[in-house]
């Protein structure tokens, strides 16, 4: 069945445009197909579903990830002048000791490989596209949520020859072909180890690692999901039967909280498993270096300036020093207590909302505590707040039996694999709302995005 695309008058930033992608289906219909996709994978159940993808204008499309492929050059080339060493890393981000493992011995190889997988945080604010963060990592959301959403819409989409309404990326393909180059650079056999644990899922289902795993193996690669107390299969055993690459779909934090053990994973990768991304990829990761990007490094050319100060809200690494604000000098810790409402309060590393503090939204006397208490321990930063704009949705409620449309404000994450896009993932708030969007926390809502 093919819906139409409605133009209409736009109620939301111009940026999104004038299209809107109409239910291709009974509400039931759409609800049904939707949660049987996702299920068994651990995400959420969301009483709130989307009735059609979010349709973005060509432009605006392409602009997310080309910005954000330039972006992630900038962020790496921060991450690694920060110190010329793993160690001297370590110890300017002031990074917990948790952190310290799963790097591989060749250095060059630890830092060519850790930008991977890449997805940022973007949200629409008064002038078009603002990156409020970068997450560099294999266990990264959105590829196989994306993956799954767009299976739905490609069938319900689709015309009697196959011909879809918009264009849009495949995570799982663009994701093979980054592990064909991979194969290709390092000259390895063409066998792909995907390590996670579905206790990381909170489901004893394995089909959010299967899903990939049998896509790979349907496109001519050999992959196999491992738990980590499996992991040793990946490398001990005949020569021709080693797994050489693979991904790294997990975070140490997760795992330490669950009490999954990563000493599997660094005898892996010391006998020779290479899993992207690497452990570097934290470095890239911190809030730390987009603080460090924004306040300006010395090798920006005036055309990369030109695109941090566009595309990065004003970001700053929270010490007890002095900085700028719109061109004028400031003592940054009495700046940002005296401008509350108008800032973010986030640590350097963090996940789902966490460790975010919006001062909008925190008491003044709360909010200073918090920032003396963050400028005391250095690793944590402050950013500008951004409105975020919006655009019409058209959504689907238990209990309501009819759709309905509603002005959402998305945090888009464009999906970059070995810098190729890769899908446009989106997550809102279905009632309309603002604030820190998470599934798991704020009970958020989730989509994938389309060009049309």
């Amino acid at each position: 069945m093919c819906a139409s695309i409605d133009l209409r008058t736009a109620t939301g930033h111009p940026w999104f445009g004038k299209y809107q992608l109409m239910p291709a289906a009974p509400p039931d219909t759409i609800r049904e197909m939707l949660r049987f996709e996702l299920r068994d994978t651990g995400w959420p159940y969301q009483p709130v579903l989307p009735a059609a993808p979010i349709a973005l204008p060509r432009a605006a499309y392409a602009e997310l990830f080309r910005v954000s492929a330039a972006l992630l050059d900038l962020l790496r080339r921060t991450a690694l002048e920060s110190a010329p060493t793993t160690a001297g890393r370590l110890v300017a981000y002031k990074m917990p000791r948790s952190e310290d493992q799963l790097f591989v011995a060749d250095q060059h190889v630890e830092e060519r490989y850790a930008d991977c997988v890449t997805r940022p945080d973007v949200v629409i604010g008064p002038d078009g596209p603002q990156f409020l963060e970068f997450n560099v990592s294999g266990a990264l959301s959105g590829p196989i949520e994306t993956h799954c959403r767009m299976e739905v819409w490609r069938k319900l989409y689709a015309d009697e020859t196959g011909r879809l309404p918009f264009s849009y990326e495949d995570p799982l393909v663009v994701r093979s072909q980054m592990f064909r180059d991979l194969i290709a650079q390092l000259g390895v056999a063409p066998r792909v180890a995907l390590v996670g644990s579905a206790r990381d899922q909170r489901v004893e289902s394995t089909r959010y690692f299967d899903l990939e795993a049998d896509h790979l193996n349907s496109h001519g690669l050999t992959a196999r999901f491992f738990e980590p107390e499996d992991l040793h299969e990946a490398w001990d055993c005949p020569a021709h039967l080693r797994y050489p690459l693979g991904l790294r779909n997990f975070t140490i934090p997760d795992w330490v909280k669950r009490g999954i053990d990563t000493a599997p994973v660094q005898v892996a990768l010391d006998n020779g498993c290479l899993l992207v991304g690497t452990q570097t990829s934290t470095f890239l990761s911190s809030k730390l270096t987009m603080g460090m990007l924004s306040e300006g490094r010395p090798w920006l050319s005036a055309a990369e300036r030109a695109l941090v100060d566009r595309y990065l809200p004003w970001t700053r690494v929270l010490t007890d020093r002095r900085t700028t604000w719109q061109g004028r000098d400031v003592d940054l810790v009495r700046f940002a207590i005296d401008h509350r409402p108008t800032l973010v309060l986030k640590a350097g590393l963090g996940m789902s909302g966490r460790q975010v503090v919006l001062g909008r939204e925190t008491d003044p006397a709360a909010w200073e505590a918090a920032v003396v208490a963050a400028a005391e321990a250095g690793t944590s930063v402050i950013q500008e707040y951004v409105t975020p704009h919006t655009c019409r949705l058209t959504m689907l409620a238990d209990g309501v039996d009819e759709p309905y449309d509603v002005d959402v404000a998305p945090v888009f994450g464009p999906l970059l694999f070995g810098g190729r896009p890769a899908g446009l993932f989106s997550r809102f708030f279905g009632d309309g709302r603002t604030g820190i969007v998470s599934m798991t926390r704020t009970g958020s809502c989730d989509n994938s995005v389309v060009a049309v």
